[in-house]
């Protein structure tokens, strides 16, 4: 392959995409056991970030070979955990809050399973905003270094919205101190989520476009991704349905007492109108792409 032409091509590899799809359907099981089953939090958050990790590493590899998805992983859990242990030690970027022990060792303040589920969703994230955007060879021509990784991040802060206010004010895997209006979580969460992604986005978006890095061609490229995010949207609404706490929680750390099924009844309603929009929109510019491959205007 010559990285150079932006040519696609198909991969040798005859392995690669069942494996690829055996890994996202362990990750939208573990998501989905996860919920229905009550499993705790460290075994539940475990079982998500390794296959999501996986499944990262495996299709990122045939993006944008191995130096390319180690680059990417190297600058996201470094950015993110940088990020992470400076609010909880200064409020910036996200506010005041701290981890409690419900999901594991930590690395400084952070616990471990953060890193992984950054890499995991914000590889996912990445590829519906490639998919959206039509970049089918990756070379991040013409605007695409900049407008894919803004698309991203806003993908990436739609799960964010759907997750935070349940491991937060319900589960108590993070304790916010001064509270927050979204349920219990402060607006300068999701601001500071934004920044944290885009920086690790951008980083890995200039690195991309001077390495000219093109796909290798597998059946199921551009599905799989899109199957292993059904997850995301299936959360949210089964933990509506499915959900067994009492009807108010513990007030938060400022007096403010929750209702927890206001907060799933809104997480839902977040995600069928944030994370299933971005989700259609790669499904069906998916489907034209494997119809008829076309670049964007934006190239």
């Amino acid at each position: 392959m010559n990285l150079r032409t932006g040519t696609a091509q198909y991969s040798t590899h005859g392995w690669m995409s069942p494996l690829l799809w055996v890994v996202a359907a362990a990750s939208v099981t573990s998501h989905v056991a996860t919920v229905v089953l009550h499993l705790p939090q460290g075994v539940g958050g475990a079982m998500m970030a390794s296959s999501l990790t996986l499944f990262g590493l495996l299709h990122g590899a045939s993006t944008y070979g191995w130096r390319g998805i180690l680059f990417f992983l190297v600058v996201c859990l470094g950015v993110s955990n940088a990020f992470e242990n400076l609010s909880i030690m200064t409020g910036f970027p996200f506010g005041w809050y701290h981890y409690s022990n419900a999901i594991g060792p930590k690395l400084f303040l952070v616990p471990l399973l953060i890193g992984p589920a950054y890499f995991g969703m914000g590889y996912l994230s990445w590829t519906l905003a490639r998919t959206i955007l039509s970049d089918e060879d990756t070379r991040l021509a013409g605007l695409l270094w900049f407008v894919t990784p803004v698309i991203a991040s806003f993908i990436m802060v739609s799960w964010d919205l759907t997750i935070d206010p349940m491991m937060s004010t319900i589960n108590g895997s993070w304790v916010w101190h001064n509270g927050g209006s979204y349920f219990g979580v402060p607006v300068s969460n999701f601001l500071g989520w934004y920044l944290t992604v885009y920086v690790f986005f951008q980083c890995s978006a200039l690195f991309a476009r001077r390495r000219f890095a093109t796909y290798t061609k597998i059946p199921g490229y551009w599905a799989t991704p899109l199957f292993a995010y059904t997850s995301i949207i299936m959360a949210p609404i089964l933990g509506l349905l499915l959900g067994s706490e009492p009807a108010t929680v513990l007030a938060d750390p400022v007096g403010h007492p929750w209702q927890v099924q206001d907060i799933r009844s809104v997480a839902a309603l977040v995600c069928l109108f944030t994370a299933l929009p971005f989700w259609l929109l790669a499904v069906f510019k998916a489907g034209g792409i494997a119809r008829d491959p076309q670049k964007s205007p934006l190239h």
